[in-house]
């Protein structure tokens, strides 16, 4: 069920309130739910009934993303804050040390919390942090192109786009492997929300300089990269194997950027492996 919390936030200039959108379901372990940039937490629809089978879902619209507000005008959208942000959330919920699962840039805040050891297993689906610098700008390139045509298309123009599976493929193929199976109205509610995320460009600037270079120690960590991942792609994942050479490297054959909605049984299963 959808809900949305209030809660303060340590910061150097004291606390401040963070409000958070967030849906709820499930019964077990907590497992909470991170999207990717300009996504909103309907991105893990496709596998949330699957995993809240085992689990307590809680999936999360990061600030200024989705039915989440922006930060509070002055608190920057880096990885302290962010980490800031989300250990408070787990608080408010009272959720002691959770699961985490990421995809993309929520995989990388997933690994973050992991290094605060704030979670209790780490899953990262193609989790942003393992580029170079070239991939790094071909990446940002690609998600100021997308975020510039969702911001210019009518609304009536990507409604009846998506009622195709090739209006549905020319608005969301560079992340998902197979866009026809996403469902229109999903996809008009994703492409709205990449054009009203009002966090997307102050988080794009904070990610110019980040990436992950520390091993976690002591957490299980599960790694998964889609084959066909057109925006960070595959070889970053033996990268992280690399940063992290006791994580578990899983590939998603036939899955994009976004996996969850390519092969949500598969998907589902590597994440409830990752947090036994």
């Amino acid at each position: 069920m959808s809900a949305t919390v209030t809660f303060p936030v340590p910061t150097p200039h004291g606390p401040r309130d963070v409000t958070v959108s967030y849906a709820r379901v499930g019964r077990g372990a907590p497992l909470v739910l991170l999207h990717g940039i300009g996504h909103h937490r309907q991105a893990w629809d496709p596998v949330v009934d699957i995993l809240a089978t085992e689990r307590e879902v809680v999936a999360v619209d990061l600030p200024g993303f989705g039915a989440s507000p922006g930060l509070p005008g002055g608190l920057p959208y880096d990885l302290p804050t962010t980490n800031a942000v989300l250990a408070s959330l787990f608080e408010a919920l009272e959720l002691d040390r959770p699961h985490v699962a990421g995809n993309s840039l929520g995989g990388l805040l997933a690994l973050e919390l992991g290094r605060g050891k704030l979670v209790r297993s780490v899953t990262a689906l193609s989790p942003a942090g393992f580029w170079t610098q070239a991939e790094r700008r071909y990446a940002f390139a690609m998600l100021q192109t997308m975020r510039g045509v969702a911001q210019r298309l009518p609304l009536p123009l990507v409604e009846r786009l998506s009622r195709s599976a090739a209006g549905r493929t020319a608005l969301t193929s560079t992340i998902y492997r197979r866009p026809g199976r996403r469902s229109p109205d999903a996809v008009v509610a994703e492409t709205l929300a990449l054009a009203g995320a009002t966090g997307f460009d102050a988080t794009l600037r904070a990610g110019a300089t980040v990436r992950f270079t520390d091993g976690l120690p002591g957490l299980p960590v599960t790694v998964a990269w889609g084959s066909q991942d057109r925006l960070l792609v595959r070889r970053q994942g033996v990268r992280a194997k690399t940063i992290i050479p006791h994580a578990r490297l899983v590939r998603l054959p036939g899955c994009g950027h976004v996996p969850m909605n390519d092969d949500p049984a598969l998907v589902a299963r590597v994440i409830l492996d990752g947090s036994r």
